[in-house]
């Protein structure tokens, strides 16, 4: 994970980055107060990222004379969460920092020693107990000649507007591009003599001034866009206003591989169900369509076709939908695609899950039907270029040479970014998933 600047003389302790390119965290709970004696590494506070809890440790032995955020505050990577001093009362006022605050503080943090946090324990994403110090060049910071100096947070932000940050005139210290340029900037702020950016890349757009008036009566619960949920509204906000989507639907007579199925589970010796199978189904069919094994990097216009499928598989949770990724699941058999099903969605159950397998995909498939569903339109896992949603299969009577029978009939909902993916090359995607969920000996090899 990236570090962030601590200072030397350790009168405050600046949020570090709690994962890769994360520019804030939501404070969930304080675990010490003001006045505390507290020895290095004891936890200091509770924190949510986009999708891990987080507990943030004191790099070293001090006494709290403040905490600057109460809960439920999103905290800026780079901005003081906790000041230390000789020593204070635990009747003292905790400080509250506005977000204007929190964003100056991370804007102007110092340039000395870096600090690196990992770890994990027990059911829990946490920072671990050691932040190394070194006497060299900001790691959070980069300048190369041609490029504008802005710490990697504000990169991302940039990336995510659209925004060429190099053609961003910084206001920081030093020049440095701060995210409130890079804000300005998305919104209109550059001068008319601008270069402008080119190829399909999303621009920021600022909310209606003229939106309806909201209805706040009889309400029994206010939940806001917070941790995993907002993730998700952005996410998914970004997909449907750059993706270019469309749906195809078609079913398979997955009859003969249920019976297969149910073969695998008794030489297992466990259960087994039908997305595994799917899932090598997806594998082989983008084989034969590698358009659709591919992402979009919107900011510099370019379509990266991938050659190993990294299969994301959506999971529901109580903290809201989370996608970890199946790295190479090409290369995995049946079984270990099953098993490797297990283990995600009990990482992703109990937060344990790294972040490093919540990202990297090239394809995502969403199985629906385990609540019921049969067809969806399913939005795409940007900057992925299609994804299939999987309902539940039924029996049904089906009508083959002349001849009727009952089948267990599976429905499949294909979207995919016309932008990069053609109707009649998603419909043929399509068809060849079905032809290999109908024939499980192509599928089984």
């Amino acid at each position: 994970m990236a570090g962030v600047t601590q200072p030397k003389d350790r009168s405050h302790f600046i949020l570090p980055d709690l994962g890769e390119g994360l520019d804030e965290a939501e404070l969930i709970k304080w675990r010490v107060s003001v006045g505390d004696e507290i020895k290095e590494h004891e936890t200091l506070a509770e924190m949510e990222t986009d999708k891990a809890l987080v507990e943030v440790p004191s790099p070293w032995t001090g006494t709290v004379s403040e905490l600057c955020g109460a809960a439920g505050d999103m905290i800026k990577v780079g901005a003081v969460l906790v000041r230390y001093g000789d020593g204070g009362s635990s009747t003292e006022a905790v400080r509250v920092e506005s977000p204007q605050a929190s964003e100056t503080a991370a804007e102007e943090a110092g340039e000395e020693d870096a600090g690196t946090v990992v770890g994990s324990v027990s059911g829990e994403l946490t920072v671990s107990d050691r932040f190394t110090r070194k006497n060299e060049e900001d790691s959070n910071t980069e300048q190369v000649r041609g490029k504008s100096l802005a710490t990697p947070a504000v990169r991302r932000i940039a990336r995510e507007l659209g925004v060429d940050i190099n053609l961003v005139a910084g206001s920081g210290r030093g020049g440095r591009v701060t995210a409130s340029d890079v804000h300005a900037f998305g919104h209109g702020g550059a001068s008319e003599t601008s270069p402008v950016t080119t190829g399909f890349t999303p621009q920021a757009v600022a909310i209606p001034a003229d939106l309806p008036p909201v209805d706040a009566g009889n309400v029994v619960e206010t939940i806001p866009f917070r941790g995993v949920r907002r993730k998700i509204a952005e996410a998914l906000d970004r997909s449907v206003k750059t993706a270019v989507h469309f749906t195809v639907v078609d079913e398979a007579n997955v009859t003969d591989l249920d019976a297969k199925r149910k073969e695998y589970a008794k030489v297992l010796g466990a259960k087994m169900s039908m997305l595994p199978f799917v899932m090598s189904a997806i594998c082989k069919a983008l084989k034969s369509h590698p358009s659709l094994n591919a992402i979009v990097d919107d900011a510099q216009s370019q379509i990266l076709r991938k050659d190993a499928v990294n299969l994301g598989c959506a999971v529901d949770t109580e903290h809201g939908l989370m996608v970890p990724v199946i790295h190479g699941a090409n290369a995995l058999s049946i079984g270990q695609l099953g098993q490797a099903v297990g283990e995600l969605a009990r990482g992703c159950k109990d937060r344990s899950i790294e972040r490093e397998r919540l990202a990297g995909g090239t394809f995502t498939i969403s199985n629906v039907g385990s609540y019921g569903g049969m067809f969806a339109t399913p939005i795409i896992n940007y900057p992925e270029v299609a994804i299939l949603a999987v309902g539940r299969a039924k029996e049904k009577v089906l009508a083959e040479n002349g001849r009727m029978f009952v089948g267990n009939v599976m429905p499949l909902s294909l979207s995919c970014d016309h932008r990069v993916v053609d109707g009649a090359e998603g419909a043929r995607f399509l068809n060849t998933v079905v032809r290999l969920l109908e024939n499980p000996s192509e599928l089984i090899d």
